[in-house]
């Protein structure tokens, strides 16, 4: 639950996390803590932000611009305490596609314009219903990035050569990488292999080791030691720059080719980041602020773009290793980028060195933890309705288009939900009527939310009840709540009755469904409210030709 859902609205849900952790009380022993986490952080995150953005089709520094401006910002801002941001793994779809379509400065813009659209989310307060994403879609759309990933390292993992540009749908992408068979380096499948190897190996055996900073280092070595036929970064890319670029505004004239991929970039974000921050507030037992962490996300794009990064979000994989590490609070995430910062400093040269199989490991590796097997599995078994949505998600996701296949996820999954919602609603005769039926009235009691699903379902069956008696009454002490379908029904229902000469009783409400039918329309005399069965009968036997008049 976040803060705003617990009911702390105001000015103090935007407080950074930070602050909070300076008015608790920040000493020495918190500060080595939050180092030790920050530098162990930093050694995870500097291979992989270097092999997301050469998987995103940019160079590897602009990954290392985004993890050190953006992460900075992230934990300094951020309405989590142990969130880093950084490159993810989840926007190299969306990354590479927008790059195709706009170049490198339609990139760096979207990301600018989509860090103004995370800052008006999170000041409309909109972070508090994104986290209201349904599990299957949350599944579907993870498996089908992991499967797009992974799909996107297969040139480099086998050390294939195509004739042209790679195709970027993936049924294309997996023809021409097969009609390219022939040319595979075994080379680079012994160094991609030996990678991934090192990563689980290490995992099992040595899991607090940076696994992944070991295996590229280890690959780059046996590379270099046996003279292998392999790419790497500085015969790709060339040496990567030993400092940050100065601050600049890309091409403004592009801002209605980036504007479209800058909403994709702002709704992938906002969902990664704070489904990072409830991962972490499930291991930490903290509580985020979800609005500041979307204001926060949208100053970090804003900043990263600036420095000739690209999209910035939170990262599950490294915040969880934050937390892990014994983070005392935002400081390790900002001490992550300084780390970050410093390696560019002093070491870019050795990136030289890795090789790009290397990487493309390291990507599999990744693409298999994030496919979430067991969880997809689980959702296919459980029910229909959750099967659908899932595989939707994913197949959508994978074959046509991310943000298309979140956004028909989440309305199968509402359809779902009302079809559930709509089957807990019912309606039977009240029992203590049948024992002493009146010809001049019908009692019935109705249960579950009355709302446009249920109202459909029971409007019909209402309807031909009112034809005959003279008082339809409905006990409905067990309405939670009443949508204004519902009330329409009701509004229907009461004129139905009383065309015939009859009346609608409404027994048992609760007072805010009454306040809410009354402010659609609905009133006395028209319809009656009544505390209870026994009132109404009362009523009724009082009026001429009541059963006991």
């Amino acid at each position: 639950m976040t803060d705003t859902a617990r009911g702390h609205t105001g000015p103090s849900e935007f407080l950074p996390k930070l602050f909070t952790v300076w008015r608790e009380g920040y000493g020495l022993s918190a500060l080595r803590a939050d180092a030790l986490a920050g530098l162990t952080v930093a050694i995870v995150a500097l291979p992989l932000s270097m092999a997301i953005a050469i998987a995103s089709g940019v160079g590897p520094e602009r990954g290392l611009y985004t993890a050190i401006v953006g992460g900075f910002l992230v934990s300094a801002l951020g309405g989590s305490r142990y969130q880093i941001g950084g490159p993810a793994g989840a926007f190299i779809v969306l990354v590479a596609a927008c790059v195709t379509a706009t170049g490198v400065q339609g990139l760096i813009l979207a990301t600018i314009l989509s860090g103004v659209i995370l800052i008006v989310a999170g000041l409309l307060r909109l972070g508090t219903y994104i986290r209201y994403i349904p599990y299957p879609v949350t599944v579907g759309f993870t498996a089908g990035i992991a499967v797009i990933i992974f799909a996107s390292q297969l040139r480099e993992m086998f050390g294939l050569t195509l004739p042209g540009a790679e195709p970027g749908e993936i049924v294309e992408k997996v023809r021409a990488l097969w009609q390219a068979r022939g040319t595979v380096t075994w080379a680079a499948v012994a160094v991609a292999a030996l990678t991934a190897a090192v990563i689980l190996g290490l995992r099992r055996v040595r899991p607090h080791w940076p696994g992944m900073l070991i295996a590229v280092a280890l690959a780059s070595v046996v590379v270099a030691a046996l003279a292998f036929p392999v790419a790497t970064i500085g015969s790709q890319f060339g040496a990567l720059p030993q400092m940050l670029p100065m601050p600049a505004l890309p091409d403004l004239a592009l801002w209605q080719q980036a504007l479209p991929w800058a909403a994709s970039f702002a709704l992938l974000g906002a969902i990664e980041s704070l489904l990072s921050a409830v991962v972490a507030d499930g291991m930490s037992g903290a509580r985020h602020r979800s609005n500041a962490e979307l204001v926060a996300q949208g100053v970090a794009n804003i900043g990263s773009g600036l420095f000739g990064g690209f999209c910035v979000t939170g990262t599950i994989a490294r915040t969880a290793t934050n937390v892990r590490a014994g983070s005392r609070g935002p400081v390790s995430g900002m001490l992550h980028s300084l780390f970050l910062l410093a390696f560019l400093m002093v070491a870019a040269p050795l990136a030289a060195y890795i090789p790009l199989a290397a990487l493309a490991g390291v990507l599999a590796v990744v693409a298999w933890g994030m496919a979430e097997r067991h969880e997809f599995a689980a959702l296919l078994r459980s029910s229909r309705g959750d099967a659908l949505v899932v595989l939707a998600t994913f197949l959508l996701v994978v074959f046509r288009d991310l943000t298309e296949g979140i956004v028909v996820g989440f309305a199968l999954a509402g359809l779902v939900f009302i079809k559930r919602m709509s089957e807990t609603a019912g309606m039977r005769p009240r029992e203590e009527h049948l024992d002493r039926p009146r010809a001049d009235r019908v009692v019935y009691h109705l249960e579950g939310p009355y709302f446009f699903g249920a109202a459909a379902q029971l409007g019909g069956v209402l309807d031909r009840i009112a034809e005959a008696p003279r008082a339809l009454v409905l006990e409905m002490s067990g309405v939670p709540l009443i949508d204004s379908s519902g009330a329409r029904g009701m509004h229907s229902l009461a004129a139905r009755a009383r065309r015939r000469g009859g009346r609608l009783y409404l027994v048992g409400l609760k007072p805010a469904l009454r306040r809410q039918l009354e402010a659609q329309g609905l009133h006395e005399p028209e319809v009656q409210f009544s505390a209870s069965l026994a009132e109404v009968d009362a009523a009724l036997d009082a009026q001429p030709g009541g059963e006991s008049g």
